[in-house]
């Protein structure tokens, strides 16, 4: 026994020292990434017959997030790509004289459909300034393609891959699963369309559900094609053939015979090619090429002071709606951020960018009362602008300002109101053999994860869903001018894309967030005269980053110890065990 308890002290003391040094390590490895952070914020030099490289690789992000270092750490942080820089960089590149033109250099972007028609866009007005856009790619995702499509000249490695497929969305469905861990998912809604609780009650999709994907992926590739076809010079039909033809399958011939590319490339001669057009000596073989994110510090340090302008405070709603937490758009932050906005007397105008498809219905109530509160205290415009979703509880916040502006491709709509209430009786009894009992002195107690609601509690949380789809009706219809009956033929938790939406009310104006701040600026009379200013603060400093790396670690563990293939499904037991009664979400709709 005596070396026994020896042995576990031993033991003990050993994963502690462990755990200190591993600390240490982490102390250090921080130290060296803000010594070396530190030691990295020289303002590039733009030389003359500049380039501007624009690496299509990472993930595109609404706006720059900082740094997890726990995936420092282990060597897993993906390339941020933040979309506000990006199209602001474009647009100073049209007027610098020191740009010659654009490099596209193509290998597989990570990007929203709103996000890369934001970045299209940019490219198209570039193009009207004279100069040329070259891309060049060993492999074209279709998301690479699709951006790559506008440029003037389209190259392709000579062994070389592109991808243009069209459009699909795929959802999982759990019933099965649920079933056999002995999980029932009891359902409360209203709209015949709000498929979010589908996956958790059926197999397969519903018909109502295949009938508004089918339509608005339809409507959005239209437009991707179109977009396509008019960059290549080629007839939509083409690019219908091409998705068909499965074209990441032919060679380098094919894509030059049908205009899918125009030319071979090494990616040396590529360097060449740009080096030359761009007007340097021959015997120089690489460009003066700059990437995207170093000439907007350059640019920035060129700003004058923003003394005696405008402010136009761009405020980012971006991820699920929730009440408290870390991520996403949490009413707890979200709220006093924009009262604060509402009292700050430098603010003359509040652009809400929401990129989200919903989640807490009493969250996105309260986000949606500090807006009104914005707009009664101050009197000033309040413009929202969408990104790739703006759906339910990402409506809901959304329909009170005075114009909303949204991209064809946005997947928007989605007013309808959900509740899932899971009972796990099975699960305890006969899978695990733990048995519940309840003493009650009344019967109205809130269902349980334990046992099925009774017909009372049922009839009960109907109801409440149904009284939070009669004030989510009421707040889009007096937000947007229309009638409760009006809202209510469109609702039905529907999914629409961008354009169908502007065609029924649900949006003012196709753009992205430039043409919203451009339309501030008009209301503002203040053109030349403003500046941006983005809400909330990011944190980028290493200590804040230290505050947030337990919970990082915890996951992290989690992950290690129960396997990648079966995270999911602790990931959606914990969901389903923490989610909100009443969710305004749209369900989980992911394109390729």
């Amino acid at each position: 026994m005596k070396r026994f308890f020896i042995s576990f002290l031993g033991a003990l003391a050993g994963v502690w020292v462990s755990i200190l040094l591993f600390g240490v390590l982490v102390f250090v490895t921080i130290g060296v990434i803000a010594a070396s952070s530190a030691s990295n914020v020289d303002v590039p030099k733009i030389k003359k017959q500049s380039v501007l490289g624009i690496t299509l690789s990472g993930e595109v992000v609404d706006r720059e997030a900082p740094k997890d270092i726990l995936s420092e750490l282990y060597g897993n942080e993906v390339r941020q790509l933040p979309l506000n820089t990006l199209v602001s960089s474009i647009k100073s590149a049209a007027e610098d004289k020191d740009i010659e033109g654009i490099y596209l250099d193509c290998k597989g972007v990570s990007a929203g459909l709103a996000q890369i028609e934001a970045i299209v866009k940019a490219l198209k007005e570039f193009s009207q300034s004279g100069k040329w856009i070259m891309a060049y790619g060993d492999t074209y995702s279709q998301a690479d393609y699709i951006i790559a499509s506008t440029a003037d000249s389209l190259f392709v490695n000579p062994i070389g891959v592109i991808d243009v497929h069209g459009l699909a969305s795929t959802t999982l469905y759990f019933k099965n699963l649920l079933e056999k861990a002995g999980v029932e998912v009891q359902v409360v809604k209203v709209g015949t369309f709000k498929s979010a609780v589908e996956p958790f009650i059926l197999s397969d999709m519903s018909e109502a559900n295949r009938i508004q994907t089918s339509e608005f992926l339809t409507n959005i590739w239209d437009h991707l094609r179109n977009n396509i076809a008019v960059g290549r010079k080629v007839e939509n039909s083409t690019v219908t053939d091409w998705a068909d033809s499965f074209t990441y399958t032919k060679d380098t011939g094919y894509y030059i015979a049908t205009r899918l590319a125009d030319a071979t490339l090494y990616r040396h001669q590529m360097d060449s090619l740009l080096a030359r057009v761009s007007g340097l000596d021959e015997d120089e073989s690489k460009p003066n090429l700059i990437e995207f994110d170093k000439y907007a510090l350059a640019r920035e340090s060129d700003k004058k002071s923003i003394k005696n302008k405008k402010e136009i405070a761009v405020l980012y709603a971006v991820g699920d709606i929730t009440e408290n937490g870390e991520g996403g758009i949490a009413s707890e932050r979200m709220v006093p951020q924009i009262l604060e906005l509402a009292d700050n007397d430098d603010v003359d105008a509040l652009i809400l960018r929401v990129n989200s498809g919903g989640g807490s219905a009493f969250a996105s109530e309260q986000i949606w009362e500090a807006l009104q509160q914005f707009k009664s205290r101050t009197d000033k415009p309040f413009y929202v602008s969408m990104g790739d979703y703006a759906a339910s509880g990402g409506y809901y916040i959304s329909c009170g300002a005075d114009k909303i502006f949204a991209e064809p491709v946005t997947l928007t709509g989605s007013i309808g109101i959900f509740g899932l209430i899971p009972n796990a009786e099975k699960l305890l009894s006969d899978r695990i053999g733990i048995n519940t009992a309840t003493v009650a002195t009344n019967k109205g107690q809130f269902p349980n994860f334990y046992k099925a609601m009774s017909g009372d509690q049922k009839a009960a949380m109907q109801a409440m869903v149904e009284n939070g789809y009669e004030l989510f009706v009421k707040r889009c219809a007096d937000g947007r001018g229309l009638s409760v009956d009006s809202i209510k033929s469109i609702a039905e938790g529907r999914v629409w894309s961008g354009k169908k939406a502007l065609e029924i009310g649900l949006v003012d104006y196709l753009g992205g967030l430039d043409a919203a701040i451009a339309s501030v600026v008009n209301e503002l009379d203040c053109d030349g005269n403003y500046y941006i200013k983005e809400y909330p603060k990011v944190k980028f400093k290493w200590w804040e980053e230290m505050l947030d790396m337990t919970k990082t670690m915890k996951v992290s563990i989690i992950k290690d110890f129960v396997g990648e293939e079966n995270m999911k499904f602790y990931e959606l037991t914990n969901y389903m065990k923490n989610i909100d009664p009443l969710q305004a979400r749209m369900d989980f709709i992911e394109i390729k």
